[in-house]
């Protein structure tokens, strides 16, 4: 069973930079796609990036393009979002998920999540 586990949220001003970090154990993820989600208060869930854990194919949405990098640690069975130029649009929940095969944008079948951690962005 997949257990992923999420840190690095809280809060920071406008303009500033965090790193979340998501830390996968109970599987083996050669053949998995990572994701991350998030969620502000009324709005529906979103995927922010994804990479495949092998290869390392990478995909943003346009919303965070060029503020945003997902990488991986493969060494760790670890995944980072790293966050720039954060905007007070960018509060909300983040959680990282995960699922088998290579479609980066199949945001529906991924099927392991983590709690969440919260990203607050203050102007």
């Amino acid at each position: 069973q997949v257990q992923l586990e999420e840190s690095g949220g809280g809060l920071v001003l406008a303009g500033g930079s965090l790193r979340l970090t998501c830390a996968a154990s109970g599987g083996t993820y050669s053949s998995y796609t990572m994701g991350w989600f998030r969620q502000a208060p009324g709005k529906e869930r979103e995927i922010v990036a994804a990479i495949s854990w092998v290869g390392g194919s990478t995909f943003y949405a346009d919303s965070v393009k060029g503020r945003f990098t997902i990488s991986t640690d493969n060494a760790e069975n670890t995944v980072y979002l790293q966050m720039n130029s954060l905007a007070p649009e960018d509060t909300a929940v983040y959680s990282c998920a995960a699922k088998r095969g290579t479609d980066l944008t199949a945001t529906g079948a991924y099927k392991y999540w983590g709690q969440g951690t919260q990203v607050t962005v203050s102007s």
